[in-house]
């Protein structure tokens, strides 16, 4: 018999492609499974909800609720959810019908520790998926309420507590996990072996952090061995990211190609159809993820794999956990990087196949929730 979960994500707030996707295979692999899922979000802080139409940021979420329902209703699960506004509106079902299932549900989960709200405390048990391991520890309570509040804690920090892992745990216990996928909602294509390698990344979030004497950096501290990086491959690159204008002009001279990601992520049909016109994923991560070795594996990332494109990514420790070298390529060197490529374009398609292999293997997501269930239940 199935359980009734209540799991709160971020799907309003912030309705783009590659983030809808990261949240929404969560409420659709539960159900898959058997599960009565609810849904509920809050609006956390002012102004909260991101309009792509307008490029900006408001209090009003009628864009982020047209979305969420054009996601939800094909799937049956446009019934039993709730968004609670800045202005006390209550969308969806009401506040009253959301307190009533967090009394009877048997779990409660919630990504990122972004929401709260005092219906919550009837939960009879609550478990914190950490999807940004490292920054979600430095940071402590979010939005949300302090870890010892979780009976149970899982994070994409898959080494986390583990010799050679240097991941700040926030004084807390954390089990291990990673992105759930449902295969069967990415297609898979024959890839163009002249098609750009692409990525799509933000070079800067939330800026280098301080903790505990040291500093736990983003992007721009990995990326600098590789602006001229599509020249020395002599392959045709790509990134869907919003720059600064310096960092624009290095990576143009350097040989990038720069896509809009607001064009791109836009949907999660844009953002597919992005990923089915690449060759391939080369990717930089963060320098809190690899300078720690915590293990962090990247939701886009699994969604290049699970549509049959090769994945190309800086180890951040993943390695120990995910096998590489066919279909999943980690590298630690600009000649590791180097010599990924080459061998991506040499062996393109048994990389293609090998590459949704993978994400069959090790990301789907009855697989995934399956054991995420039997570790916090």
């Amino acid at each position: 018999m199935g359980l009734k979960i209540v799991c709160s994500v971020y799907l309003i707030r912030h309705p783009v492609g590659g983030l809808s996707w990261h949240h929404f295979q969560y409420l659709l692999g539960l159900q898959r499974l058997g599960h009565e899922v609810t849904f509920f979000e809050d609006y956390g802080w002012a102004n909260s909800c991101y309009d792509p139409a307008q490029n900006c940021m408001t209090s009003d979420p009628t864009y982020g609720i047209a979305y969420l329902r054009q996601l939800l209703q094909p799937h049956g699960l446009d019934t039993q959810w709730c968004y609670l506004a800045e202005d006390g509106t209550a969308y969806g079902m009401s506040r009253e019908q959301l307190a009533q299932h967090c009394r009877e549900c048997d779990v409660y989960f919630t990504l990122s520790n972004v929401n709260w709200i005092p219906e919550l405390e009837q939960c009879r048990r609550r478990i914190l998926v950490d999807t940004d391991p490292v920054f979600t520890q430095i940071h402590a309570h979010g939005f949300g309420k302090p870890f010892e509040w979780y009976d149970v804690r899982v994070t994409f920090g898959e080494n986390v507590h583990q010799p050679g892992c240097r991941m700040p745990t926030g004084s807390a216990r954390w089990l291990p996990t990673r992105q759930p996928v449902v295969l069967d909602l990415w297609p898979v294509e024959a890839g163009n072996p002249l098609a750009p390698f692409t990525s799509v990344m933000n070079w800067s979030s939330i800026g280098d952090q301080e903790y505990a004497g040291q500093i736990y950096g983003e992007k721009p501290r990995e990326f600098q061995p590789f602006f001229s990086f599509p020249h020395e491959t002599q392959e045709p690159m790509e990134l869907a990211m919003n720059a600064p204008d310096d960092v624009r002009a290095r990576l143009e001279h350097g040989g990038w190609q720069l896509a809009d990601p607001l064009v791109i992520t836009r949907t999660p049909w844009t953002y597919q159809a992005y990923i089915q016109a690449s060759r391939a994923e080369f990717a930089v991560a963060r320098h809190g993820y690899v300078s720690t070795q915590c293990g962090w594996f990247s939701d886009r990332s699994t969604a290049y794999l699970a549509m049959g494109r090769p994945v190309i990514l800086q180890d951040t420790g993943f390695s120990a956990v995910l096998p590489c070298g066919a279909g999943l390529l980690s590298y630690r060197t600009k000649a590791e990087a180097l010599a990924a490529v080459r061998q991506v374009g040499s062996h393109y398609e048994e990389h293609c196949q090998a590459a949704r292999a993978v994400a069959e293997e090790y990301f789907d997501a009855r697989i995934v929730l399956t054991d995420l269930l039997e570790k916090s239940v």
